[in-house]
C-alpha cells in the first residue's frame, strides 16, 4: 500500500494551517547543513531549526559527493549561506557495506552495473567526518575563510559530538 494517500491528507492539515509562504528564499541563519536522510535524524529539531533558518542537504551518510558540493555552491553563491556543519551519525548503514559488495548486490538484484559509482562507503565515523569537512575546505566551487565545521549524532542519545 501506497504511503501516498496519507502524505496528501497530511499536507492538507498542514496547509490548513501554514502561515510562513512570506520567507525570503535565502536562510536567515546562513547555514548549510549536510547530513545524512536516515530517517531517525531530524536536523531540524537537534539543531532547533525552524523553517528558513538553514539549507539542509541529505544525502545517504551525509557525505560530500560531487552533488553536495554542488548544492553548497549554489547554496553559498546564489542564497548567501557562509557556513558549512557536516554531520554524520552512529550505527549508520554506510558503515555496513563497501563498494563491491553493494556492486554485486546491484549486479545479481537488477542486472545493471554500477562499477563506475563510488557510494561512498566508509570503516571509520570520525575519519569519515574530517574527510568529509577537509574535502569542503578544498573544494575549489566552495567559499573559502568560513566555518566548517564536522560532528556525529548519536542516534542512541540524540546528543552531538564535534569532531576535530
Amino acid at each position: 500500500m501506497s504511503e501516498v494517500p496519507k502524505f496528501q491528507a497530511a499536507n492538507e492539515r498542514y496547509a490548513q494551517q501554514f502561515t510562513k509562504g512570506s520567507l525570503p528564499m535565502p536562510p536567515g541563519r546562513q547555514v548549510a547543513v549536510l547530513t545524512c536522510m536516515d530517517a531517525r535524524l531530524d536536523p531540524a529539531k537537534f539543531l532547533g531549526l525552524e523553517e528558513g533558518d538553514a539549507h539542509v542537504i541529505r544525502n545517504a551518510g551525509g557525505r560530500v559527493s560531487d552533488d553536495a558540493i554542488r548544492s553548497l555552491a549554489i547554496s553559498q553563491q546564489l542564497l548567501g549561506t557562509r557556513e558549512v556543519v557536516v554531520i554524520h551519525h552512529t550505527d549508520c548503514g554506510m558503515l555496513t557495506f563497501t563498494n563491491e559488495q553493494l556492486r554485486d548486490k546491484i549486479r545479481q538484484d537488477l542486472g545493471a552495473d554500477a562499477s563506475s559509482i563510488d557510494f561512498l562507503p566508509f570503516q571509520d565515523l570520525e575519519d569519515s567526518v574530517r574527510r568529509d569537512v577537509e574535502t569542503v575546505r578544498n573544494s575549489p566551487l566552495v567559499l573559502k575563510n568560513i566555518p566548517v565545521s564536522g560532528f556525529i549524532y548519536d542516534v542512541r542519545s540524540g546528543r552531538l559530538h564535534e569532531v576535530t
